[in-house]
């Protein structure tokens, strides 16, 4: 499985950066992960491939548990080449034509949070499903 996270706007923010990177790198001991910033909702057709799954998080997408997430992460990693993007909007959300082309739509919450911490929650949470896959201590589910 290799997981990108396709987001509009900078993550400037240090303290956000450093639990960001931290939470990427614990991520990258179960799968490859990369982070690509957006200048703007328009860079998001270009940076899609055609052979990858694609998830827009949004508010009203679909809520699951963690564990149910770490189950959907486990089934997109076993289709195709198991190349999962997660997109993340700015202020104006996603565009609704790339929304309208996901393959799956996502709610972190049903409240609207701002981009860089949309960012760090769905790292945790990526980080809490493999936990979860292995039966790590970690997520403490049961």
């Amino acid at each position: 499985m290799r997981i990108r996270i396709v987001a509009v706007g900078k993550l400037k923010e240090r303290a956000l950066r450093e639990v960001l990177d931290d939470y990427l790198g614990r991520i990258r001991r179960y799968a490859p992960v990369e982070e690509l910033e957006l200048r703007d909702a328009s860079g998001f057709e270009r940076a899609l491939a055609t052979d990858e799954r694609v998830v827009a998080l949004e508010v009203n997408g679909e809520a699951l548990t963690s564990r149910a997430l770490a189950t959907r992460v486990a089934e997109w990693g076993e289709v195709g080449k198991g190349r999962v993007s997660f997109l993340i909007g700015g202020a104006e959300g996603i565009p609704a034509a790339v929304s309208r082309a996901a393959q799956h739509r996502l709610s972190l919450s049903s409240m609207t949070l701002p981009h860089r911490l949309a960012r760090v929650l769905l790292a945790e949470q990526l980080y809490r499903a493999f936990t979860i896959l292995r039966g790590e201590p970690y997520a403490r589910e049961d």
